[in-house]
């Protein structure tokens, strides 16, 4: 063990003495270690920007979408939409489903300052803004204690606060929803315009809207579409458990539930590759760098060798020597690009690079940092593979000669 050690401080050492000879050399093994290392991680973060963005979009990896409508098959009669809702209750609660939500959507009048206008509304439960991955700017989403309140509450768009006249929450602004007997709803959180001059736009409760009667005729006859977000390994296993039991229940009824979305690397694939290859061309570049530099060392240091071997130095340890010349080398460049690359990640402004920010933020990927350093101590060993042989072949008598 202390011959190793002993090795290692001695070409560090070497290094030391001939570091302008290899600085050129290891800051390309440098900057190719930091591009794989941080093509790697900007990978990661760039497919869960993408998968947040489809989740907000589908809901999340894997969410399950029931599809119920009357057919009115043997003379039955439709079912309401309580009973629609208590037999989706039982599925959730049978199969121990943990976030499930009904959804439907349509015009609903609410009273603005300026007059009565329709807007497009979304009834919800509170479940799915965690299926969706829902984020507001001002304010909070829906939780399950607002269900209980004795007044609806609404979360609408920038576009229905101006509406309103206000510009944030601080005045807990509120607004009456409905025609002939309307209810005063408070908003209680806000969220961005899908595009510019965007109509004003809100999402209710389900409970609410019912309890005091709010649906219009057109949101009465939906069917509300049923969501749950299950286990990736269980959702090909309850697809056709949640169908059969839904159209069991509601004889009359015709269910569909369409392939749900799983989610995808978008860019796990060649773009990836093609990364990782322009940094391993740059790794070979920066070890024949280094080969050239060590072969030219060698050739300057062949008394120094052969005054070692006269004194007793093994062919071995000669060639070990040399061998972690290029080796620490690498490993220090190797380090260095590393933390580089963490150091970029890390303050990476990620709401103007991928448009938003990102909620769950993937740490940084420990196997980049050691891809990394294995490809910066593989290059080191295979560029003082060929000096480390010269070195050996170095005989006593040439030490004379110089």
């Amino acid at each position: 063990m202390s011959g190793i050690v002993g090795t290692i401080v001695e070409a560090w050492d070497e290094l030391r003495i001939h570091k302008l000879r290899v600085l050129l050399a290891l800051i390309g093994v440098a900057v190719a270690v930091t591009a794989i290392t941080g093509v790697t991680a900007v990978v990661q973060m760039m497919n869960q920007a993408f998968k947040e963005s489809a989740d907000r979009q589908s809901g999340r990896s894997v969410t399950i979408d029931l599809y119920a409508w009357p057919t009115g098959a043997g003379g039955t009669t439709p079912p309401t939409a309580e009973q629609y809702a208590t037999e989706f209750d039982r599925i959730v609660e049978r199969y121990d489903i943990t976030y499930a939500t009904r959804h439907v959507g349509g015009p609903m009048r609410f009273r603005f300052p300026t007059g009565t206008a329709i807007v497009n509304a979304q009834v919800v439960d509170p479940d799915f803004g965690v299926i969706t991955r829902f984020r507001t700017t001002q304010g909070r989403w829906f939780t399950d204690a607002d269900t209980q309140r004795f007044a609806p509450v609404a979360v609408v768009n920038e576009a229905f606060l101006a509406a309103l006249g206000v510009t944030d929450l601080s005045s807990h602004p509120t607004v009456l929803l409905g025609t002939d007997t309307p209810v005063r709803t408070e908003v209680i959180g806000a969220y961005h315009d899908e595009w510019s001059d965007a109509p004003p736009s809100a999402y209710l409760l389900y409970d609410h809207v019912t309890r005091w009667g709010l649906l219009g005729a057109d949101m009465a006859n939906q069917t509300p579409t049923f969501k749950v977000w299950v286990p990736p390994d269980l959702a090909a296993e309850l697809r056709p458990l949640l169908k059969r039991d839904l159209a069991g229940a509601l004889p009359g009824t015709q269910v569909e539930v369409p392939e749900p979305y799983t989610g995808q690397n978008v860019l796990d694939g060649a773009t990836r590759w093609v990364v990782l290859g322009i940094g391993g061309f740059s790794l070979l570049l920066g070890g024949l760098g280094l080969v050239n530099i060590a072969l030219v060392t060698v050739r300057f240091r062949i008394r120094e060798i052969g005054i070692r071997r006269s004194f007793g130095a093994t062919s071995g340890r000669v060639f070990f020597g040399v061998l972690m010349e290029s080796v620490v080398a690498t490993v220090v460049a190797g380090v260095v690009g590393v933390v580089i690359a963490v150091a970029v990640i890390k303050n990476i402004p990620i709401e103007k690079v991928f448009g938003g920010s990102i909620e769950d933020v993937p740490p940084f990927p420990v196997a980049a940092a050691v891809t990394g350093m294995v490809c910066a101590t593989t290059v080191g060993a295979l560029a003082g593979l060929i000096p480390a042989i010269v070195a050996v072949r170095v005989k006593v008598i040439d030490a004379i000669r110089y």
